[in-house]
């Protein structure tokens, strides 16, 4: 008589096939700055069910490849060469979820943004590398995601927009009185958008720990933002050698050995 698990002929039963295996998440990942990109991809390509399929180093770019590529996210930087983030983002919103990964907080910036479809904004320097790639699968699913600075420039065009319908009222009903909430919208209170994000600096790169001066913060700021020496000297009124001397200090400091490698520890990507 034959067991229970199997057939006549002695062979397993499976009424069910095994489950496939979830189809990874296609990734664009578009920044002019080569380092950011590069950082990103190896952050994101080390994860089981992420691909990133293409990269793009300006708006067109990150244009033609989501129409050969079609992927499920866009990453979008907003300022680049040619074509800039936010005037590619009508386009790319109709074929992917659009997540800004920016330097850009700029309030007009991040309101315009999302006006044009983006489904989230996050600031480079607010975020880890886990809440990165947790923002990631997010925006896929329609769940936005908003780093403090972002954050902000979304409640104070709450704010406005709330005093603009206050104002209008008055002026259609000048005896009546303006009635204010009682629980004030506060930058937290937009936390179901962003879970684990803008809650606290505890969320934020830990950069403390690689105790660098003031001015050494700044040189490794116009670095991870892809400047070159002469450019870092002239924003700073300082000399070329006096750049060298800092950042030879600030990869002592980071234990790196290249710009590239100083820029991913910085941006918590390392």
């Amino acid at each position: 008589m034959p067991d229970d698990d199997t057939n006549g002929n002695g062979h397993p039963l499976h009424p069910f096939p095994p489950p496939a295996p979830a189809a990874a998440l296609r990734v664009v990942v578009a920044d002019d700055n080569p380092v950011v990109r590069a950082g990103l991809t190896a952050l994101l390509s080390g994860r089981p069910d992420i691909t990133v399929v293409a990269e793009a180093a300006d708006g067109r770019q990150a244009c033609e490849a989501a129409q050969r590529h079609r992927p499920d996210v866009v990453l979008l930087d907003v300022r680049m060469p040619g074509v800039d983030g936010i005037s590619a983002l009508p386009y790319l919103v109709g074929i992917a979820s659009v997540m800004m990964l920016t330097y850009s907080g700029e309030s007009e910036t991040v309101r315009e943004a999302l006006r044009r479809g983006a489904g989230g904004y996050l600031v480079h320097g607010e975020f880890t590398a886990d809440q990165l790639v947790a923002a990631v699968r997010d925006v896929r699913r329609g769940r936005a995601h908003f780093t403090p600075t972002a954050a902000d420039a979304l409640l104070a065009q709450l704010r406005e927009e709330g005093r603009g319908s206050a104002s209008a009222h008055e002026e259609r009903r000048p005896n009546s009185a303006v009635v204010h909430s009682s629980r004030p919208i506060s930058a937290q209170g937009l936390s179901h958008l962003q879970p684990h994000m803008g809650q606290s600096s505890s969320s934020t790169p830990d950069r403390s720990r690689f105790q660098l001066s003031t001015r050494e913060v700044e040189i490794m700021d116009h670095i991870a933002s892809g400047m070159n020496n002469q450019q870092i000297a002239a924003t700073c009124f300082i000399s070329e050698k006096t750049v060298k001397n800092h950042i030879n200090r600030i990869f002592a400091k980071l234990h790196s050995t290249s710009r590239s490698e100083a820029t991913a520890k910085w941006l918590g990507l390392g």
